[in-house]
């Protein structure tokens, strides 16, 4: 169980502290601080990934750690950016949607494992994950770098584009193996 890739997975958890003390400090140094934990935890995401392949050292315990960790960090990352106001007003409404799906997606996951469904990553899916850790990088320096507020929220709002189109193709394929299940066909 406790494996370099599963450790990595638990270490980006223990790095979500951190990144929440750097953000309370509000200077400069603790945001760039905080984006370098940041990168660390992000980094992670695709070594645990990588060495568990690699390795062959997939487990029981990092299949079900790993994307629970994953949403563990955006999801407190998000609340972070709202809390402390590189999202603020109606640019609310974009992390919403984000965890929304995020939700929902990983809910139908969990439906569907049982049945031996599964509904693999899309690419565009990767590209949807790829702009909105960037976003979020952008958005933890944001108040420090000319532009970097605004430029972390449009490139948020294109995140939140990509995650309803790819939730509603996941969301679709899923349904259909559902309808299936009641005619009996899935």
């Amino acid at each position: 169980m406790w494996n370099l890739p599963n450790i990595l997975t638990v270490a980006r958890l223990f790095l979500l502290p951190v990144i929440f003390v750097l953000f309370m400090v509000g200077e400069a140094w603790a945001a760039w601080t905080a984006l370098a934990v940041y990168v660390v935890g992000a980094v992670t995401d695709w070594f645990d990934g990588y060495f568990a392949r690699k390795h062959n050292l997939v487990t029981p315990f990092g299949t079900f750690l790993d994307p629970i960790s994953d949403k563990i960090f955006v999801a407190t990352l998000l609340v972070l950016l709202v809390g402390f106001e590189r999202l603020p007003g109606w640019w609310m409404a974009v992390p919403i949607v984000i965890l929304a799906r995020e939700f929902a997606v990983s809910g139908m996951r969990e439906f569907l494992g049982p049945y031996n469904i599964k509904v693999p990553v899309t690419k565009l899916a990767k590209w949807k994950t790829t702009s909105q850790m960037a976003a979020i990088a952008l958005l933890i320096v944001g108040p420090y770098v000319p532009l970097g507020l605004i430029s972390g929220q449009i490139l948020l709002l294109v995140a939140m584009a990509l995650t309803v189109i790819t939730g509603r193709g996941y969301l679709a394929t899923g349904l259909r193996h559902m309808n299936g299940m009641d005619n009996g066909t899935s």
